[in-house]
């Protein structure tokens, strides 16, 4: 049976954020926590090692897959910097397009510094996705 990985912890945020090597990349990381806790009303929360979460959804798949997950999230790392919104999201892709300097995998979307891209539309981007997913999973938000 399936493990899921990634799970909310206690870990603090703020020291989360404290250790990340990269001054510039740690800024940034500060910078982003202000935009998704302004955008979504939600306290940061530790999901997994790395993860800043925010908001939390109960998903179950016809697999029988089912897990807890963040509504947004973001996580300062080495290379990159990764945000997550919800990938099936239709918005996101229109989004995308004039979010700024940016690639993008099947769930998460990298940008390397925060000045890269447009906050407006990472706020559009957060709100959307908290939406679609609320639709989606009615009634289960934790």
């Amino acid at each position: 049976m399936y493990k899921q990985k990634t799970k909310e912890t206690d870990s603090n945020v703020i020291e989360f954020i404290e250790n990340v090597d990269n001054p510039k990349k740690r800024e940034d990381a500060y910078e982003l926590l202000d935009v998704f806790t302004k955008t979504t009303g939600y306290e940061a929360k530790m999901w997994g090692p790395s993860i800043i979460g925010f908001g939390t959804y109960h998903y179950k798949y016809e697999s029988g897959h089912e897990g807890d997950a963040p509504l947004v999230g973001f996580s300062p790392r080495k290379a990159k910097i990764s945000l997550y919104f919800s990938p099936e999201d239709k918005k996101r892709g229109e989004l995308l397009q004039i979010f700024g300097k940016h690639t993008s995998g099947k769930a998460c979307v990298y940008i390397n510094k925060v000045a890269d891209i447009d906050k407006d539309v990472l706020k559009q981007l957060i709100n959307e996705s908290v939406k679609f997913l609320r639709d989606m999973y009615p009634d289960n938000e934790l």
